[in-house]
């Protein structure tokens, strides 16, 4: 009978899928992973939203099923199944967001989460028959990567490094973000979805006695718009006559071209 975790691979047969908790907890790993960022309890606990001692037993069961291993200073790292089992979900999620974004019209904002419900369902059969569907996507709705396709995100330029009064198109807004379904409505709202084209007006403090907390001011189409820095760190943006941006990013993920200022 499968732990909770799933069974650990054995040698001459198939690996078993692991379970949807487990799915959730390797999708994190592999994205912080691939991002350059140390991967700990602490951190795992405030992406999943859950306690520390959930954290804890969950990657205790993760190390006893063969998907990661702990090393001494207690940073969690995917084993070579782990990181299989980890892109394939991370796959099956933004292939989904991308059907719901371009074929059911699901909007923008609401992709992430309706993909979270269904990716670990989907059989390898229906995987593949999506992937054809979508078959020339490189990166999900949210300009997000797809596994293997890394490398078409490295040219992008981060919003905070974005020079005043220059114009540029949004590329690029972080899984991190999309875990929050109010933040997304607001950039949905506000149009800054990938595909439209930005300048920035200015960096400022909210106030004298919070100049800690920052906001960085971006001008589209038909507004000006005040964003946090915590979330303007999570953006990427790209030269509007980038050759290669047609090639990563479909507008907003639906198709749509840009918006033009």
């Amino acid at each position: 009978m499968a732990s909770d975790g799933g069974e650990a691979p054995s040698q001459g047969t198939e690996q078993p899928r692991p379970t949807p908790t487990v799915e959730d907890y390797l999708a994190v790993i592999y994205v912080l992973t691939r991002d350059g960022q140390p991967v700990i309890g602490r951190r795992l606990a405030e992406w999943m939203e859950v306690s520390a001692p959930t954290v804890t037993a969950t990657v205790q069961r993760m190390v006893r099923d063969g998907w990661v291993t702990m090393a001494d200073d207690k940073s969690i790292h995917l084993t070579e199944a782990g990181h299989r089992a980890a892109a394939s979900v991370v796959r099956r999620h933004m292939l989904t967001e991308l059907l719901l974004a371009r074929v059911l019209g699901v909007p923008w904002s609401r992709v992430h989460e309706e993909a979270h419900k269904i990716e670990h369902d989907l059989s390898p059969e229906t995987t593949a028959r999506v992937a054809e569907v979508v078959s020339d996507s490189r990166v999900c709705p949210h300009g997000n990567p797809l596994p293997g396709y890394e490398a078409v995100t490295t040219g992008l330029l981060p919003l905070l490094e974005a020079e005043p009064g220059k114009r540029y198109v949004l590329a690029r807004v972080h899984e991190e973000i999309e875990r929050d379904p109010r933040q997304m409505a607001f950039l949905e709202e506000q149009g800054l979805v990938p595909g439209a084209e930005v300048e920035i007006v200015r960096l400022q403090p909210l106030g004298e006695m919070t100049r800690v907390r920052e906001t960085i001011s971006l001008r589209t189409a038909d507004r000006e718009v005040a964003l946090g820095v915590s979330v303007a760190a999570r953006m990427w943006v790209a030269q509007p006559d980038d050759p290669g941006f047609g090639q990563q990013v479909r507008g907003d993920g639906t198709g749509r071209t840009r918006t033009p200022m």
